[in-house]
């Protein structure tokens, strides 16, 4: 039999995949990952982060089986462990809701410079310790929409709740490589380091170059398929 859990194909991609769970954990008070595998031999790697908003990276490697439900303290444990394989253990309790985004169908609407979003998010992270209370950020803050872009008669608007996601996930890095921390100057990313922004009839994609969040067009409801 199988083992059940994913296998990296490089030390690199263990390394991809031990961040992305570390940021999960992060994000994610209830440590469920979903784990797929893509037929461009890569394993797509999910979470639902507090924001109401999916984030997802993907690593070359393998998972059994090919579309699991995972439990993110587990594959830490894994993960620190060693493992050759990384287990995913058993089903939670707690269920994923929802479909996946299809991959297809996405059109490129703009592309924002990745310094502009960074100072989008610290400005926002301000006014959320100024204005926040015991539950966190006000709603009123993470539905803000800081960004319109427009393509034709294509206009999206992005809200600081995928700001902050995309952020809080890491996929924003330095010119090095490095992790974007509130200390770091903004002159540290390169100039024309862009973060995408992309559409389908349901989402809006923002891409940056170490991973990509989803938010919903209509609604930020993620109970909907």
């Amino acid at each position: 039999m199988s083992t059940r859990g994913v296998t990296p194909h490089r030390d690199s991609d263990r390394a991809d995949l031990a961040a992305f769970v570390s940021r999960a954990r992060r994000v994610d008070d209830s440590g469920v990952l979903r784990i797929h595998s893509r037929p461009d031999s890569r394993v797509g790697l999910w979470v639902r982060t507090g924001f109401d908003v999916l984030a997802t990276r993907s690593i070359f490697g393998s998972v059994e089986p090919g579309d699991v439900i995972a439990d993110a303290v587990v594959m830490s444990s894994a993960l620190a462990a060693g493992d050759a394989v990384i287990g995913v253990g058993a089903p939670p309790t707690i269920a994923w809701q929802g479909a996946l985004p299809g991959a297809n169908g996405f059109v490129q609407v703009d592309d924002v410079p990745a310094r502009d979003v960074i100072d989008l998010a610290r400005r926002g992270a301000g006014v959320a310790r100024d204005e926040s209370g015991a539950l966190g950020p006000a709603s009123s803050l993470l539905d803000q929409k800081v960004l319109s872009v427009v393509e034709g008669d294509l206009s999206v608007d992005v809200t600081m709740r995928a700001v902050f996601a995309l952020t809080a996930m890491g996929f924003v890095r330095d010119a090095a490589g490095r992790e974007i921390t509130s200390e770091s100057p903004l002159d540290a990313i390169a100039p024309d380091e862009p973060v995408r922004v992309r559409a389908s009839g349901a989402w809006v994609r923002i891409d940056a170059r170490f991973g990509s969040v989803y938010q919903r067009r209509s609604s930020l409801n993620l109970n909907v398929g």
